[in-house]
């Protein structure tokens, strides 16, 4: 087994891992919150599925719908690969001549019940073509201002760039440059952190995406205890539908993993886990 087939063996490994991990612990939280309410748990219901080549792999995914807490939560994981079409290889960093790829990674999306607590995106993913890198990030969509938050969020990540010695105002910039919606001037949310095409020293590399990983839990959990039991209107779940429309057009006009996931023979379902149950626009 060559370098690069111990790489993949264990970047796919850990991606496995965190899934079960996040999977665990929103499992907890959605049930702890539905036994204080004396309401029905609702159970995740797991996927797995394959590539129509079975050689080419596939994955796995855990959905929750109209929890407590979650009206709507997806936690994907997938290791695949492949040839790209023609068309779509210039699009892809190392795949313009064959058009051959690897690809593993994890993706999460939150979609709270509660108008008050952020919608939160997370994902982290390795890919090899002719080259080989890590890419992901952190972001988050509140659907009303909570300043205290913002600062909490960002310290956790501006932390983790720092243990890693990376240059959190680089992935700052690049996150809120990357979730942009050109056609409405104006921002998804409130941003985050977004980093891709990292190649050089690939142990540092892998260890700060283990860390990204492990502070999204700690993000999401932190928002969760503190906003879980907050009330809110009927007005508050208005505002938040909209919002949730511009998380819509994000993903379906902008989302480079989305068309990724598309062009690389993914399973649509799984792809489109990340738009939530409904959406409103005015």
């Amino acid at each position: 087994m060559n370098n690069i087939e111990i790489k993949k063996k264990i970047v796919s490994n850990w991606f496995n891992f965190l899934q079960l991990q996040i999977y665990q612990q929103f499992k907890i939280l959605e049930e702890n919150t539905s036994r204080r309410r004396g309401k029905k748990i609702r159970k995740f219901i797991k996927k797995k599925w394959n590539k129509s080549n079975i050689n080419e792999g596939g994955g796995s995914s855990f959905l929750l719908l109209g929890g407590e807490l979650f009206d709507k939560v997806g936690i994907n994981q997938s290791t695949v690969s492949g040839k790209f079409e023609k068309k779509f290889r210039k699009r892809v960093l190392g795949a313009e001549e064959n058009g051959n790829y690897w690809a593993s990674g994890i993706s999460v999306v939150a979609h709270m019940k509660n108008p008050k607590m952020p919608a939160l995106h997370f994902n982290t993913r390795f890919i090899v073509t002719s080259k080989s890198w890590f890419g992901g990030g952190i972001d988050a969509t509140p659907s009303y201002k909570d300043k205290k938050e913002e600062l909490s969020i960002h310290q956790i990540l501006k932390d983790v760039c720092k243990s890693n010695k990376k240059n959190y105002m680089k992935y700052k910039r690049w996150c809120d440059n990357y979730f942009y919606l050109h056609h409405r001037k104006e921002s998804r949310g409130i941003g985050g952190v977004f980093f891709d095409y990292e190649m050089n020293n690939w142990e540092n590399n892998f260890k700060f995406v283990r860390d990204i990983g492990i502070s999204f839990i700690e993000i999401s959990k932190k928002i969760i205890i503190k906003k879980e039991n907050l009330k809110w209107s009927n007005k508050e779940k208005e505002n938040q539908l909209l919002k949730r429309g511009r998380y819509v057009e994000f993903n379906l006009l902008y989302d480079r993993g989305t068309k990724f996931g598309l062009n690389s023979g993914g399973d649509v379902e799984s792809i489109l886990m990340s738009l939530p149950p409904l959406a409103k626009w005015k």
